[in-house]
């Protein structure tokens, strides 16, 4: 399941993950990004992980159609938050894999922290 949460962050598209993403959770990402790069043009990215448990095929593919339709030009910025060690040296790599996006990872305990990671311009 993917929620939609606000932050208070206007140029942020924000949503905590906990159990299996469908395609229809993906869409909704997926359509509150394209949204945030027409209204700014440079979004930032904010995702509180407290579980992944799996993702449906079909999401996956909406994931790979974005990409080729929107590109990675739009995103400055990511903050992950969760308490998942796994996680961690995954945004670790991701980091490094896309040097023109700043990407980190934070502790459920730094949630604020991430928050005004994306604020700073």
């Amino acid at each position: 399941m993917l929620d939609v949460i606000d932050i208070g962050v206007e140029q942020a598209i924000a949503y905590r993950v906990a159990g299996k993403i469908t395609e229809e959770d993906m869409t909704t990402a997926l359509t509150g990004i394209k949204d945030q790069i027409y209204n700014f043009g440079n979004v930032f990215i904010y995702q509180e992980i407290e579980s992944i448990g799996g993702v449906e095929l079909d999401a996956i593919v909406e994931k790979i159609k974005f990409m080729a339709d929107v590109g990675l030009s739009n995103f400055s910025r990511m903050a992950v938050v969760t308490d998942k060690q796994w996680m961690h040296k995954i945004i670790d790599l991701e980091d490094q894999l896309f040097k023109n996006i700043e990407i980190k990872c934070f502790s459920t305990e730094q949630k604020e922290e991430a928050i005004d990671f994306l604020r700073v311009p």
